[in-house]
């Protein structure tokens, strides 16, 4: 009987519930999960698009609680230490924190012009120009990994944290059209692929409700 809890939200919306869920099965950790459900469409669009302040997603491991999804990758870690979720070198581990970080902190023009939907397809959808200033920089992240390393993850031969941080934004570069070069394409197409992504994906295209206050509208 597994030891921990994930508590989640929307499969379909939430990249941080994706995130912390990645994190939990690269690392193979034994968990149930706990959706959080809200009768009200606005609490839960206004849930959604807080994630990180309302603690989701939440790992609770024995008697511990970790509500923060970069301390949920930490703690993983440190019970986890062969899955690998951070670098065996201390520079490689170093780099890997400071692009986990830099993905937790920052970004927010392109999380606000393309927000994750993993039902929807928006192949001829016009990126606002504030936003392609971190879609270049989310690019620049990836050559400069997978050149380092040589791939096909951003640190390897091994899924890490970094992988499961920026997984919720290979799906939003999928559904919004968005122009990549070539490397950058087979980093999406390795992570879109994943069994854990395939899902993930396809318990996201069965939930029943969407949140309209999260979808675009034209």
């Amino acid at each position: 009987m597994p030891v921990a809890t994930l508590t989640l939200s929307s499969r379909n919306y939430s990249s941080w519930s994706l995130r912390g869920w990645l994190m939990a099965r690269f690392a193979g950790l034994d968990f149930k999960e706990e959706m959080v459900e809200q009768d009200d469409a606005g609490a839960r669009a206004e849930l959604l698009l807080l994630a990180p302040s309302v603690r989701v997603p939440r790992l609770t491991h024995r008697d511990i609680s970790v509500w923060d999804t970069l301390a949920i990758g930490e703690y993983l870690n440190e019970i986890k230490p062969k899955a690998g979720l951070l670098p065996a070198d201390a520079v490689a581990r170093a780099h890997c924190r400071s692009i986990c970080g830099e993905m937790h902190s920052g970004f927010s023009a392109l999380r606000s012009a393309l927000p994750m939907n993993l039902k929807a397809s928006f192949p001829n959808f016009t990126v606002w120009s504030r936003a392609h200033g971190d879609i270049d920089r989310v690019a620049e992240i990836w050559r400069d990994c997978l050149t380092r390393y040589g791939g096909p993850y951003l640190f390897g031969q091994q899924r890490s944290m970094a992988d499961a941080m920026y997984a919720p934004v290979v799906t939003r570069f999928l559904t919004y059209g968005v122009h990549l070069d070539d490397t950058c394409t087979a980093y999406c197409e390795t992570i879109i692929k994943l069994p854990e992504m395939q899902a993930w994906i396809a318990a996201a295209k069965l939930e029943p409700d969407d949140i309209e206050e999260l979808e675009m509208e034209f």
